[in-house]
């Protein structure tokens, strides 16, 4: 086996990406326009669910249109100086990648504001007049998981590209492309095992796999199988859904009947907002939780047979 990370592997083309056939779509669009006209990417912000492709969809947009990319996490930013690096590095069709931008400060939104609308910066200080400095043509790529984070007339001037869970049958057609990149064996009848297990999110299929890999190897094995998914569902306490320890507790707890958020995040020894954000999200989504005229948390139907039918 050559390589043993399956993130060795990712796709470098518009035309090996899985999913998200609208954002690909608009991708593929604006990169014709932009080939054709001899003119920069327009700047974009990529909204969605965590681990669906935001940040591989901006390197592969990179990758493209043949541009070099700065990368950098929003709450990296501090301060505007660090910003002012970034931009004045960027050379001509160059992208700047600013990933998570909502953890980013207001000044800095600020000034990614005035680089977009008037192509500079303005520097000041104690003792100097403030200094306008050009920039570039750059392009800028934002991620985010929380748009409403991101001011609106910052967020009205890019092109947006609207991420989404992916189905099944995607995420099955994505781990086995990245099974062949790595040149694994397996076998193909547990990929849509592990796709079901993956909640829609690519970057969870990717993870499991790779712990079905090393199960594998433990064993000394070369040809992952579903004894090996197995395994790791077992190791890390995974259901047939992708269920977690939490969430298998949350269920557990609501199946008593219906149930407040405090008295939940109580007896599972966890704040309420987490237990709301994270632990809730997907079980609302699935449809195995919902809530009464009261706002108490109960079992849907599904929510029932989900129990019924768990080992």
């Amino acid at each position: 086996m050559a390589n043993h990370n399956v993130n060795d592997v990712k796709p470098t083309s518009l035309s090996r990406m899985i999913g998200q056939k609208g954002v690909v779509e608009q991708v593929r669009v604006a990169l014709d326009a932009c080939q054709m006209d001899g003119q920069k990417y327009p700047s974009s912000m990529l909204v969605g669910p965590a681990g669906c492709g935001k940040t591989q969809m901006c390197h592969v947009i990179a990758a493209e249109m043949a541009s070099d990319v700065y990368e950098v996490l929003g709450s990296t930013l501090t301060n505007t100086s660090d910003l002012f690096a970034l931009l004045l590095q960027a050379k001509a069709k160059d992208i700047v990648y600013i990933d998570e931008v909502h953890a980013a400060s207001k000044d800095i939104f600020v000034t990614l504001l005035l680089a977009l609308d008037q192509q500079k910066i303005v520097l000041s200080g104690k003792n100097r007049s403030p200094q306008s400095l050009p920039l570039a043509d750059f392009t800028l790529l934002m991620s985010t998981t929380e748009e409403y984070a991101v001011p609106r007339p910052l967020s009205d001037r890019c092109m947006l590209l609207r991420f989404g869970y992916y189905n099944n049958e995607e995420l099955t057609t994505l781990l086995l492309n990245r099974v062949r990149g790595l040149g694994w064996d397996i076998h193909e009848e547990t990929l849509p095992q592990i796709a079901q297990r993956s909640r829609g999110t690519p970057r969870l299929g990717l993870r499991l796999l790779q712990s079905c890999f090393r199960c594998c190897r433990s064993e000394g094995e070369t040809t992952i199988t579903k004894r090996h998914l197995l395994r790791a569902c077992e190791l890390e306490q995974l259901d047939e859904l992708g269920l977690g320890p939490t969430e298998q507790q949350y269920l557990d707890i609501v199946a008593e009947g219906p149930t407040r958020l405090n008295v939940i995040a109580s007896r599972i020894g966890l704040p309420t907002r987490t237990v709301s954000e994270v632990t809730e999200s997907f079980l609302i989504r699935v449809g195995l939780i919902g809530k009464d005229e009261q706002g108490r948390r109960c079992l849907t139907e599904a929510g029932h047979r989900h129990l019924s039918e768990s080992p």
